[in-house]
């Protein structure tokens, strides 16, 4: 298992990199600072384009990604502390979203397609999730 599935795979962030520290060190590799928000920017930016992908047209990928952004703000592991909902489009449970893969904890191809069919089902489309959202500030 690499360093970096180890590290997306414990919540706490001192655990994290205690976790990484220790895996590091029985591997012989060596840590070195990196700006805090390097990785999520970098997960974020591929979200999005995934996101483009399977939204091609812009006004429903505008309202998929507004939602997404005020829920979890692109965060692939973002968690609700109070309610325990999971993920870029914070499904509760977040294990819903098992039904599009089984990697739904961390792929957010898996969690964007699941996001999108709910807010298909659920609204008929982003944007009819979007204008939901707005008048009730949940979806």
């Amino acid at each position: 298992m690499s360093v970096t599935r180890i590290a997306r795979r414990i919540a706490s962030p001192k655990k994290a990199l205690t976790a990484v520290a220790l895996a590091a060190a029985s591997t012989g590799m060596a840590l070195t600072a990196a700006p805090a928000h390097a990785a999520t920017t970098a997960s974020s930016a591929e979200a999005k384009a995934i996101a483009h992908k399977l939204i091609p047209d812009t006004a429903q990928y505008n309202a998929f990604s507004k939602i997404v952004e005020h829920e979890s703000g692109w965060d692939v592991d973002a968690t609700n502390s109070s309610s325990g909902a999971y993920g870029l489009v914070q499904a509760l449970p977040g294990s819903k979203m098992a039904s599009a893969g089984s990697d739904w904890k961390t792929s957010a191809e898996t969690q964007i397609e699941w996001g999108l069919d709910y807010m298909n089902s659920r609204y008929g489309s982003p944007t009819g999730a979007w204008a939901f959202w707005q008048a009730n500030g949940w979806y």
